[in-house]
C-alpha cells in the first residue's frame, strides 16, 4: 500500500519495539496502553508509550511521546511507525498525533496498527505468502497521508 519500502525484518522489528514501548505505558485512569515506535532512515527505533496526567488534558498519546523524543535527540525524518494496543483490534492514532507526525513525516510514509496479541515472531499463512493482512485482522498497514487526508503541512505555511 505504502510508496515507501521498508523490509519484512524491519517491520517486525519496529513492531516488537511498538510491543515493547507499551510496557512503559502510564496509563492509571483509561488503562487504555499504548506503544509507538518510529524508525528513522538509519535504522534507529524511536519508542513512546501514553503518559497520562490527573488533569486528562496533560495526557501525552505514545505517538508524540516518540515525535519528542526523536526532535530532540536532533532526528527529524521517519520510514515508518507502528502503533498498538492492548484491544483485540487495530487502533488508529488520534486526530492530534496525526498533525504532529504530519509535521515530520512523508504522508507515503507507512503506519502499520498492530492488534493486540500479535507476536510478528510468528507470521500468519499470509504474511508468509507475501500478502499483508488488514481490515479486521492482526496488522493493517496504512499511510500518513491515509490517516490525515488533506492535511497541511510545513510547506504550506511560510518562512520567516
Amino acid at each position: 500500500m505504502s510508496t515507501t519500502a521498508i523490509t519484512r525484518e524491519q517491520r517486525n522489528k519496529l513492531i516488537e519495539a511498538a510491543i515493547q514501548a507499551k510496557e512503559g505505558s502510564y496509563s492509571p485512569y483509561s488503562k487504555f496502553r499504548v506503544g509507538a515506535a518510529l524508525l528513522s532512515p538509519n535504522g534507529t527505533i524511536i519508542k513512546g508509550a501514553n503518559v497520562e496526567n490527573a488533569s486528562y488534558g496533560g495526557t501525552i498519546c505514545a505517538e508524540r511521546t516518540a515525535i519528542v523524543k526523536a526532535v530532540t535527540e536532533d532526528m527529524r525524518t521517519f520510514t515508518a511507525l507502528a502503533v498498538t494496543t492492548d484491544v483485540a483490534s487495530t487502533i488508529s492514532p488520534c486526530g492530534i498525533c496525526r498533525q504532529v507526525l504530519r509535521e515530520f513525516c512523508a504522508l507515503e510514509m507507512p503506519v502499520y496498527l498492530v492488534a493486540a496479541g500479535y507476536d510478528p515472531s510468528k507470521p500468519s499463512e499470509a504474511e508468509e505468502e507475501g500478502v499483508e493482512e488488514s481490515d479486521g485482522k492482526m496488522v493493517l498497514e496504512t499511510t500518513l497521508g491515509a490517516l490525515l487526508p488533506h492535511s497541511f503541512g510545513p510547506e504550506d505555511l511560510p518562512r520567516a
